[in-house]
C-alpha cells in the first residue's frame, strides 16, 4: 500500500504507474474520498470535544444536558457516515499499484523487458536431443500419465532418481543460503487472507490463481514469501536487527487458470510445486535496498553457476512486473526442448508496499518508527529447474549427468535407463 501523503503530493505520478502498469484505479476518486473523510474526522473531533467540555461541568446547566443529547445524536449520524466513506476509501487503496523506480522500462508486456546479461554456454549436442517429457518418461524418474489420473490436470509423481534429486537440489540450496546467514524456514503453505492481501496477492488475481479451503479465510499460499513476510506483521522491530535475512522452503499451489499452450505440458507450469524463497526485511532506505535487491540476485546466480546451468538476467518492464513492485529482475535458465530461455526465478523490490499493509515496523536509533522495505526472491522452484538439468544434461545414449555439486547429495552420478 502507498502511503496516502505520496498519492496526495503526486496524484499524476500515481495515475501515470496504474497506467503503465495496466491496472484501472479512480485516484481522483480515492483524494475526493481522502478529503471527505479528513474534514468527518475533524467535525466528529471538534464534536467530542465539545461533549468532553460539557461533561467537565460539575453540575452541568440543563442547557448543556440537552446540548450533550445533541451530540450524541450528532455523532452517531456522522460516525455512520465515516464508515461508509473509509469503506469505499480502504478498498479503492488496495487498488494503487505501487510506482516504480525511474530506472524501470516502462512496457506494455514481457516484450518491454531488457536483458541485461547472459552467463554460461548454450550446450551444443552431437546428437538428437530429447525434451524433458520423454527423457523422464524413459528413465522412469517421473509419471505425468499416473499424475494426472491421480491428481487431475497438471499432477505428477517424481519417482526413483528423480525424486531424489529433486530433494538434493532443494537441500543444497536450502544449506547454501542458511550457511550464508539466512535464518532457515519451513513455513505453511496454509495461510489467512491478511497475508495475501498484506503481500499484495490480494485483492488482484484472487479468483484466478490462489486455492481457497473451505474453511473460512484460509488459502493454500503459492510462495513461502506470503507466510514468512507475514511472519512480523503487527510488530514493530528494532533497526540495529535489520536487515533481517530469511530462507523457506514450502510446497506451494497456484491455479495458473490463465496458462495455457505448451507451457501445460510436462513440468514447467503446475498446480502443486516445491520452493526455496528468499525474504528479507530491511530498513526504509532506497540506496540499501538496491544493495539488498543485488545481494539477492547474486544469490540466484549462483546457484545456476553451482549447476553449470546457461541464464539470462531480465530487467521488467512496468507492465511485466506485477502490482507491489519497485523494481523487479527476472532470471530466466536455458531449456533446449524450447529452444528458449524459461523463467526460473523472481527477485523484487516492494519497499514499503507489503509492510504498510501487514503493519511491520521499526525504530530507528534516534526513536523514530519507520515501515521496513520488504525483498523476496525465487532460489530455485523445483520440479520446474529439473527441466534445465535434465535437458542441458542429457547424453547421446539417454541418460542424464548429475550436476557435479548435487553428487554428494544423491549419491549417484549419472541417470540411466533401467
Amino acid at each position: 500500500m502507498i502511503d496516502i501523503q505520496f498519492i496526495r503530493d503526486n496524484p499524476d505520478k500515481v495515475k501515470e504507474a496504474a497506467k503503465n502498469k495496466n491496472r484501472q484505479v479512480d485516484i481522483d476518486r480515492l483524494l475526493s474520498l481522502d478529503a471527505n473523510r479528513r474534514e468527518i474526522i475533524r467535525q466528529i473531533q471538534t464534536l467530542r470535544e465539545e461533549r468532553n467540555q460539557i461533561a467537565s461541568q460539575k453540575p452541568p446547566s440543563k442547557e448543556q444536558i440537552e446540548r450533550g443529547k445533541q451530540i450524541k445524536e450528532e455523532l452517531k449520524v456522522i460516525e455512520e457516515k465515516q464508515r461508509g466513506i473509509e469503506e469505499e476509501f480502504n478498498k479503492l487503496m488496495l487498488y494503487v499499484p505501487n510506482v516504480p523506480l525511474d530506472e524501470v522500462p516502462v512496457g506494455k508486456d514481457e516484450s518491454g523487458n531488457k536483458e541485461l546479461r547472459k552467463w554460461g554456454d548454450i550446450p551444443q549436442f552431437d546428437f538428437d536431443p530429447q525434451d524433458h517429457i520423454t527423457l523422464g518418461t524413459e528413465l522412469d524418474i517421473f509419471d505425468l500419465e499416473r499424475g494426472s489420473k491421480i491428481s487431475g490436470f497438471r499432477g505428477y509423481f517424481l519417482k526413483n532418481e528423480g525424486a531424489m534429486l529433486h530433494l538434493a537440489l532443494l537441500f543444497y540450496v536450502f544449506q547454501k543460503l542458511t550457511k550464508k546467514g539466512y535464518t532457515p524456514f519451513i513455513a505453511p503453505s496454509i495461510v489467512k487472507g491478511f497475508t495475501l492481501y498484506g503481500t499484495g496477492h490480494f485483492p488482484w488475481g484472487s479468483e484466478q490463481d490462489v486455492y481457497k479451503l473451505n474453511e473460512e479465510d484460509m488459502y493454500l499460499s503459492g510462495t513461502a514469501e506470503i507466510p514468512i513476510t507475514g511472519y512480523h506483521s503487527g510488530e514493530v522491530l528494532q533497526e540495529k536487527d535489520l536487515p533481517k535475512r530469511y530462507v523457506g522452503f514450502s510446497p506451494c499451489f497456484r491455479k495458473e487458470a490463465g496458462a495455457y499452450g505448451k507451457d501445460t505440458k510436462g513440468l514447467y507450469r503446475l498446480h502443486e510445486f516445491w520452493k526455496i524463497e528468499q525474504v528479507i526485511l530491511g530498513k526504509n532506505d532506497l540506496d540499501e535496498a538496491r544493495t539488498i535487491h543485488e545481494e539477492l540476485e547474486a544469490n540466484a546466480e549462483e546457484i545456476l553457476q553451482d549447476l553449470k546451468l546457461p541464464y539470462r538476467q531480465l530487467l521488467m518492464c512496468t507492465g511485466d512486473m506485477g502490482e507491489p513492485q519497485l523494481k523487479k529482475y527476472d532470471i530466466e535458465t536455458w531449456m533446449p526442448s524450447r529452444n528458449a530461455y524459461g523463467e526460473t526465478m523472481s527477485n523484487s523490490i516492494m519497499g514499503e508496499f507489503q509492510s504498510r499493509r501487514l503493519n511491520i515496523r521499526y525504530k530507528t536509533a534516534d526513536g523514530k518508527t519507520e515501515y521496513v522495505y520488504t525483498f523476496n526472491n525465487t532460489a530455485v522452484a523445483s520440479p520446474r529447474i529439473l527441466i534445465a538439468i535434465l535437458e542441458n544434461y542429457q547424453q547421446a545414449d539417454g541418460s542424464i549427468k548429475i550436476p557435479e555439486v548435487l553428487v554428494p547429495l544423491t549419491g549417484f552420478d549419472v541417470i540411466k535407463k533401467k
